[in-house]
């Protein structure tokens, strides 16, 4: 695997596959100062057009992961981090990064421009590499993808990039983080899978009682070492004892377990569960609110006496109920004829019905007036109901923001954001979405009071600066002690002191920290790893993968029953694709424009005796070991390792 970057996310994607997926990585980054490079053997330095490389291995500088848990305890070894220093992703670059062989290759640097030309060159020098493409811009992104993979159709013509797992991905990362995000805020995890639309998140649940069953959710994932002190989502594991956690454990395993705890898979929510009829590209008018609630009772009082009189006028006159109601209307409006010749009692009507008329007049020109307002404010910002509680405060509406407004309306949570510059990206979205918005600087006073966050349920602040965000914490601490704190923070170790820090100090609230670059690295990584690959998760020092296969081709599934293709502490069968061959998408992650009207394909309720045939596709959640052998990768790994190791020592 190659990352190419220039910023925090292309170091923690190189870490990612490396200490998750152990992956052999080469990670090229433009200035040595942004890399702390080792002493170890076989650095050294070459000249190239694109300035000064530096080719070295980076043994040092791991993440806390589950791989680097088990190295630290001298169990199974890390593969190194190859390090190449270049200004340019350019050609010579690229070639001595070992492009040409290598399996996918991740183009995260800042700008789009610096990733599309990488990538053009990276396809010609390659036409069968996978490329993920880091881009901010979605139309381009979409016609980048297609342009790629038609590159590599002229270059190799017959190749089948469906075979080889999608030649390009596009993604980005605000898009990437906004799920974790809002689940952190929601649930207080961000250890989430997103599948066909549905968030899916992996909850540790403590060991129940004498005869209590545990509730396993959609599927019980693990067997924990010992019951957890902290709640699914913290970062890092310091779960102890002698049995490490059994993975993948079957019934009886789960019911003879005592004393240990369980992780289970839950929804969070599904996109369906957004406000019945609105989608988040739908303008709509708040027609229920033209009128108020006084106006409304007025005009069915005017319409039930224009009502009665009609009848009296049927009554006396003998017309038909049609005539009479057409008369009494000509009354009402005063545009009919005095009843000078008339009987009395119909010109007692006629008097009747004129008051009635001067009556809806006042009340035509306050509708008039209230529909009026009404138009004028259905374009402009809303601000938050008095009475309005248990909500999620969003600070930042920018790019990062409007992917967590997005995400938190599809689940039908109510929001309310703070946003300093009314010109911001989130702005025109929250507006069309009648979101209520607080147009001020969160480091004024008032501003929080504003969004009502003593009543909040959630602070998820994700502006570009720490200090803001960190301000805006610890402000909303001082007014709600116990309200759950999100925050977005650039730098990970940054991050994980500031979440040590206020779990200290208030160990009764929860508190999350969060790098963009943290949340968004497991998702370029799965897409390195294939789009059949929707992400992993960690369980104490070990890891779960969940993909998408499809049955053809795989004996272990391929006329089996869903009971007999699960092989306990390797893989399991955990929701079957029910769309049609040729209307599935390559990937099942979420697309970019989410329709909430559409209805998921992936059922989650199976029945163990389903017969798995050869069109049908599934969503495995396999340990790493598990997913190979599925694969068929186990063999070329291990040569390819052994390979690798020969070439460093000659």
């Amino acid at each position: 695997m190659v990352v190419c970057g220039d910023d925090g996310l292309a170091h923690r994607l190189a870490a990612e596959l490396r200490d998750v997926y152990e992956e052999r990585v080469t990670l090229v980054v433009p200035a040595a100062r942004d890399v702390r490079p080792g002493s170890g053997p076989g650095q050294g330095r070459t000249r190239s057009g694109a300035g000064s490389v530096l080719l070295g291995w980076l043994p040092g500088a791991r993440i806390r992961t589950p791989a680097a848990d088990r190295a630290a305890a001298g169990e199974t070894p890390v593969p190194e981090l190859r390090v190449l220093e270049a200004y340019l992703p350019d050609e010579e670059t690229l070639a001595a990064a070992g492009v040409a062989g290598a399996a996918a290759l991740a183009l995260v640097y800042e700008e789009d421009e610096t990733n599309v030309r990488a990538a053009l060159v990276a396809r010609r020098l390659n036409p069968r590499l996978r490329l993920v493409i880091r881009l901010y811009n979605r139309k381009l992104g979409q016609h980048l993808e297609e342009l790629l993979d038609q590159a590599a159709l002229v270059a190799e013509p017959g190749i089948d990039l469906r075979g080889l797992d999608s030649a390009t991905t596009v993604l980005s990362d605000a898009d990437t983080a906004a799920p974790a995000l809002a689940a952190s805020a929601i649930a207080g995890t961000s250890k989430v899978i997103q599948a066909d639309g549905l968030l899916l998140r992996a909850v540790e649940r403590t060991p129940p009682g004498p005869g209590q069953v545990a509730d396993p959710g959609l599927c019980t994932l693990a067997l924990l070492s010992a019951t957890a002190v902290d709640p699914a989502g913290a970062d890092g594991s310091e779960l102890g004892g002698d049995r490490g956690p059994q993975l993948l454990p079957d019934a009886r395993s789960v019911a003879a377990a005592t004393g240990r705890g369980i992780v289970a898979l839950e929804a969070v929510s599904h996109a369906a569960a957004a406000p019945a009829g609105r989608r988040l590209n739908q303008v709509s008018l708040p027609v229920g609110s033209l009128f108020s609630r006084r106006l409304r009772w007025s005009m069915a009082g005017i319409t039930a006496a224009v009502g009665a009189l009609a009848v009296a006028s049927s009554l006396v006159t003998g017309a038909t109920p049609l005539h009479a109601g057409y008369l009494t209307l000509l009354d009402v409006f005063a545009i009919n004829d005095p009843a000078l010749d008339q009987p009395r009692e119909q010109q007692l009507l006629q008097i009747l019905a004129g008051f009635v008329g001067l009556l809806l007049l006042p009340v035509l020109v306050a509708a008039a007036l209230e529909a009026l307002g009404a138009f004028r404010t259905a374009t402009a910002l809303r601000r938050p109901p008095r009475g309005l509680s248990g909500h999620v405060v969003l600070l930042g509406l920018g790019k990062v923001g409007a992917r967590v407004l997005a995400r938190l309306r599809e689940l039908g949570i109510p929001v309310v954001c703070v946003e300093s510059d009314p010109r911001a990206r989130g702005i025109a979205l929250a507006r069309r979405l009648h979101v209520p918005v607080v147009v001020g600087d969160v480091t004024d006073e008032g501003v929080l009071e504003a969004a009502r966050i003593h009543r909040a349920h959630a602070l998820l602040a994700v502006t570009s600066s720490d200090t803001t965000n960190l301000e805006a914490a610890l402000y909303a601490r001082s007014v709600k002690p116990d309200v759950r704190v999100v925050m977005r923070l650039y730098d990970n170790e940054f991050a994980t002191a500031v979440y040590r820090t206020l779990r200290e100090a208030h160990p009764a609230a929860l508190t999350r920290s969060r790098s963009v670059s943290h949340l968004a690295a497991p998702a370029f990584a799965g897409a390195m790893m294939g789009r059949q690959v929707l992400g992993a998760i960690p369980v104490e020092r070990r890891v779960l993968v969940f993909a998408v296969l499809e049955v053809a081709g795989h004996p272990q599934l391929q006329g089996r029953t869903i009971a007999e293709s699960f092989r306990p502490g390797a893989w399991r069968v955990i929701a079957l694709d029910t769309a049609a061959p040729e209307n599935r998408r390559l990937g099942l992650t979420t697309e970019p424009d989410y329709d909430v009207a559409r209805r998921p394909d992936l059922v989650w309720d199976l029945r163990p005796g389903y017969v798995l045939r050869t069109e049908d596709r599934v969503v495995m959640a396999a340990t790493r070991r598990g997913l190979a052998e599925l694969l068929g990768r186990g063999q070329a790994r291990t040569a390819g390792a052994r390979g690798t190791g020969a070439s460093q020592s000659g």
